[in-house]
């Protein structure tokens, strides 16, 4: 059984769908706790819902990130955990605390990368005219959403979406590959070397990722 610490700041949905996963199929793994830096963030009240303990380390203005993200870390620590998952951790990670997991920390980004990094992704896809969006696990590294990509969920960008309709549809696949992705890690069939992705041993390739269930 893994240990897996979840970092939120906000409503936690995909903290749900992989809390939902976890308890409703053979998953070989549980949820030690959640932690986010904001008081607020409904996913706490998800996670105590589900009886995982949960943390709030706020940042204090004026502090350095890197200070920071120590504390983060000490906290994670304390749960000794395989796998830290970022689902809606709205802070950008420091170099030491990304090489710190390094092969062990990973984030859903929404937007099938290397397309549309950063925010705004919805409406950007939109603007340029893709017929095709969606979402994209990926391990953590230090470059901001450019860790290699483990599995994506496509949706088709129909002529009257919206930015909020197409959130919408993404959201839906994200919910179901970060379980996915989650439950690979946690299998032994998932790792990072050399900023490369190895899926059962064998080097992945973005073009020919593996299927959202085996």
């Amino acid at each position: 059984m893994k240990s897996i610490v979840v970092l939120i700041s906000g409503s936690g949905s995909n903290l749900q769908a992989i809390i939902d996963q976890i308890h409703t199929t053979r998953f070989p793994a549980k949820i030690s706790a959640v932690i986010s830096n904001k008081a607020n963030a409904f996913g706490l009240q998800r996670a105590q819902n589900a009886g995982i303990a949960t943390h709030v380390i706020p940042f204090q203005k004026g502090q350095a990130r890197e200070e920071f993200d120590r504390q983060i870390a000490e906290q994670i620590d304390a749960y000794q955990p395989d796998l830290v998952v970022l689902a809606g951790y709205m802070r950008i990670l420091s170099d030491d605390f990304v090489y710190h997991y390094r092969g062990k920390l990973i984030n859903i980004h929404p937007s099938l990368l290397p397309d549309f990094k950063g925010l705004h992704t919805h409406q950007r896809a939109l603007d340029a005219g893709v017929k095709q969006h969606g979402a994209s696990v990926h391990f953590v590294i230090p470059a901001l959403d450019e860790g290699p990509v483990i599995i994506q969920g496509k949706v088709d960008v129909e002529a009257d979406d919206s930015a909020e309709s197409l959130q919408q549809k993404v959201h839906k696949q994200e919910h179901i590959i970060y379980p996915q992705a989650i439950k690979w890690f946690c299998e032994g069939r998932l790792s990072m070397l050399d900023n490369r992705v190895y899926f059962d041993n064998k080097e992945l390739n973005i073009a020919d990722l593996p299927p959202y269930t085996t």
